[in-house]
């Protein structure tokens, strides 16, 4: 008797909190089909209104206009010099490796900092990591051999400006084009 008692216990207990839920006066439902568009937008915008303000410019940023593709022209090739020496180094006594490397350890001490890479083009990470970022932290240390350009880049020991390739939110492939100045030829240094 008791396990008939304890069966019909299991088996009705859920049909019985579904219909509480169900039909009590403050439970969510879902929307009818075929309701207007009318109601269902009038619905929205009473969320809307008493939504936290921050919820409400998350969800407004999400609607504004999409970004535009901004094209660059590519610069002529530069002629390329006979083989022999390579150019001498421009902006630091460093080894270029070391100096890539330090450049690697720039990007890493802004993502801890702020829990991400920054991102753009090379102008725009550099305005980053020299300050214009939340807290108003520098992270470019020219005594590691980082250098900026006038045109507002971190260049390489040769002058070319780092190009910086974000692989995901947390790591970016950074490129030097090495002696020739050429991006993508067989002297790049590479680091992640």
């Amino acid at each position: 008797m008791k396990n008939k008692i304890l069966v019909a216990a299991i088996l009705v207990l859920p049909l019985a909190l579904f219909a509480y839920f169900w039909w009590s006066p403050g439970a969510v439902k879902m929307p009818a089909a075929g309701k207007n568009q009318a109601t269902q937008d009038a619905a929205v915008a009473e969320a809307l209104a008493t939504a936290n303000p921050r919820t409400t410019a998350i969800i407004a940023s999400n609607f504004a206009a999409p970004l535009q593709t901004i094209f660059y022209s590519v610069p002529p090739k530069p002629p390329v010099a006979p083989a022999g020496q390579p150019a001498p180094l421009e902006f630091t006594n460093f080894a270029p490796e070391i100096a890539l490397d330090n450049m690697r350890h720039a990007i890493r001490d802004y993502g801890s900092r702020f829990g991400g890479n920054p991102v753009g083009v090379n102008a725009e990470i550099t305005s980053q990591l020299s300050g214009q970022n939340p807290q108003h932290v520098n992270v470019i240390q020219p005594e590691a051999g980082l250098r900026i350009n006038r045109q507002g880049e971190l260049v390489d020991p040769w002058g070319t400006p780092y190009f910086f390739h974000q692989l995901s939110g947390i790591e970016m492939e950074i490129r030097s084009a090495g002696p020739d100045k050429l991006m993508y030829t067989a002297d790049d240094l590479v680091t992640k």
